[in-house]
């Protein structure tokens, strides 16, 4: 594992993520991450250093609030936030991450959140 870092288009908003070499993400069909195309490397919160631009960050909250989505109020984009699904942790997006080369190794039925989580408890997955 090592550091990489990854941030938002401008370059107002920088990060490192503590990941694998070989980065594996998945595809969520929800209606936010499919209208922006986010690709989910999900890491421990002390996996992820935020290095520049907390100050430009703005919270985008829907639904039951839990999920922080996190954009740039410069150029827009979000390169990381607080997943529903994963409140201790950051999913970023693998998209804004600087040279890695990464795999979509599987998808996320967000668009069915709840039905998906009780299919996924059922089975012993986290």
């Amino acid at each position: 594992m090592n550091w990489k870092k990854g941030g938002c288009h401008c370059g107002a908003v920088a990060y490192e993520v503590l990941a694998s070499d070989d980065i594996e993400v998945e595809d969520c069909n929800c209606s936010i991450c499919a209208k922006t195309g986010f690709l989910h490397l999900i890491v421990p919160k002390d996996r992820f250093r935020l290095l520049s631009g907390k100050d430009v960050l703005t919270a985008y909250t829907f639904n039951t609030g839990t999920a922080k989505h996190f954009f740039c109020s410069v150029c827009g984009v979000k390169s990381f936030y607080v997943p529903r699904s994963h409140p201790d942790s950051y999913s970023v997006n693998a998209r804004c991450l600087d040279d890695s080369a990464f795999r979509v190794v599987g998808s996320y039925d967000g668009k069915n959140w709840e039905r998906h989580m009780e299919t996924r408890a059922a089975a012993g997955a986290a």
